[in-house]
């Protein structure tokens, strides 16, 4: 039982984990890597391993870390299926469309401005296009149930409630030589609309994720008092309340959040604009698969009513309506992607308030360092926004408890009802999985990090320390969490 990961191994994006199982040889997620430049740059690499000989696909959820590569496995080769669960599909054919259109006029803009200086030869095509995308969606198998075992490859695989997003599932993998747990991402036990993880069986090795291994969120209540208390704040200023949000959960737990806290009249009715078409599309799949959210959201949503939908909300669709907001007058809360601010419509809203001390910044989502909301966090003075230098004078809070990821103590519940496993250790930046190790141990259990690329077996003895031996601690280079999360 053999694992080679070629994403999210010492790093947090761009999940690939490739099976050796006996002849047989699986996939599982084939994500776009997101980050810096030089993370980027990875998702042009060739795959190390011929995507013809994969007998299978398997997908833990539709964030674009986790699919966002499939239809360039697809364009290079691969014919085979593709499973997940049936939401996870619904998902994807949204994220995966949106990243091709994306790609394209990028790539259009660029050649645009490249043949004004001369430079077209230096300007990379898309990695994918649409019809790519359509070729990818005709091998999905959305046939994964939470509970039900199917024969796969000769293997048996078991998804279960991940509790992450929307279809989210961890694999519990049968075969000959062991049973295999693959978390993929594990949601938090406090989330505001995803119902908890389902407790996982006993197993021979896991391969756990661990974005936030080293640290535990604020707890739901604290949360929801902080944000609460910041949107007071926020409408006594009377300007613009902008909320970066990417599209798939952090939009619809804003939404549901605001619905509830406007119902009660701990938060003044004032306009809502969603501006952002991919979470407006994301939104209709959770009418359809409601019972794996939590017992007022999934009620709601049984008695016809809509849990998303504050009495004030306008959902904006296109780019001129967009362009509408920025000479609103009054008071207003603006939802828009992307959720680190590295680029979508939220660009556009900062371009014309973040300079206006009446402006109010509310920051739901993880911001890496290297973004432009890493940037804004950070305390910079003034940012780089459409080729513009714009001053920060914005009212800038952070909200860290809206977090869909598992911090230490949910990893630690996870693993408590797994047995004694191998534990292995992937999607976290190394400084991160280093602190784990001992807390693992802690609990009587061997922590193992995985490398990058270089294989493992699984039911092997592990390292000494934990660590592959010659593993260095990079600076930290992703911003994950929930990308695309």
């Amino acid at each position: 039982m053999q694992l080679q990961s070629f994403g999210a191994a010492c790093t947090v994006t761009g999940s690939m984990h490739l099976l050796g199982l006996g002849e047989r040889q699986v996939l599982v997620d084939c994500g776009m890597f997101q980050g810096g430049d030089d993370l980027e740059a990875r998702n042009r690499e060739d795959f190390p391993f011929d995507p013809a000989s994969l007998d299978a696909v398997l997908l833990t959820h539709a964030h674009l870390d986790h699919v966002g590569r499939l239809p360039l496995l697809v364009r290079l080769g691969y014919r085979g299926p593709v499973y997940c669960t049936a939401p996870t599909a619904a998902l994807a054919e949204t994220v995966l469309l949106d990243s091709a259109r994306l790609q394209v006029e990028g790539y259009r803009q660029d050649l645009r401005k490249a043949r004004r200086q001369g430079r077209e030869d230096e300007v990379l095509p898309p990695l994918y296009e649409e019809e790519d995308v359509h070729r990818t969606l005709a091998l999905l198998r959305p046939s994964l149930e939470f509970g039900q075992t199917e024969r796969i490859a000769g293997l048996r695989v078991t998804p279960q409630r991940a509790g992450h997003i929307l279809g989210s599932a961890y694999l519990v993998i049968e075969s000959g030589e062991g049973r295999l747990l693959m978390s993929g991402d594990l949601g938090n036990r406090e989330s505001g609309l995803q119902l908890d993880f389902t407790p996982p069986p006993a197993v021979d090795a896991v391969v756990i994720e661990t974005t936030y291994a080293n640290r535990t969120h604020r707890s739901w209540p604290d949360t929801l008092a902080e944000f609460s208390q910041a949107l007071r704040d926020s409408v006594r200023q009377n300007g613009k309340i902008l909320i970066p949000t990417f599209a798939i959960e952090r939009a619809q737990t804003i939404l549901h959040t605001i619905k509830e806290l406007m119902d009660a009249g701990e938060v003044p009715r004032i306009p809502i604009f969603l501006d952002s078409p991919m979470a407006a599309r994301a939104t209709h799949e959770y009418f359809e698969y409601g019972d794996e959210l939590i017992p007022p959201v999934r009620d709601a949503l049984q008695n016809g009513e809509d849990p998303f939908q504050p009495s004030t909300l306008h959902t904006v669709t296109t780019s001129a309506e967009s362009q509408r907001l920025n000479r609103y007058d009054g008071p207003a809360i603006i939802m828009a992607g992307n959720g680190m601010m590295t680029g979508g419509r939220i660009q556009h809203h900062l371009k014309h308030h973040l300079w206006k001390p009446s402006t109010n910044l509310i920051i739901v989502s993880y911001q890496s360092p290297s973004s432009l909301g890493g940037r804004i966090v950070a305390g910079a003075d003034t940012v780089r926004l459409m080729g513009e230098d714009v001053a920060v004078r914005a009212q800038v809070h952070t909200i860290g408890g809206f977090s869909a990821h598992a911090d230490q103590d949910d990893l630690l519940a996870f693993l408590s009802s797994a047995g004694q496993p191998q534990v292995w250790l992937v999607h976290g930046e190394v400084a991160v999985m280093d602190a784990f190790l001992p807390v693992l141990a802690q609990q009587g259990l061997k922590g193992n990090i995985v490398p990058d690329r270089t294989p493992v077996d699984l039911l092997g003895p592990g390292y000494a320390s934990g660590r592959p031996p010659g593993l260095t601690v990079p600076a930290p280079t992703s911003g994950h969490a929930e990308a695309g999360e």
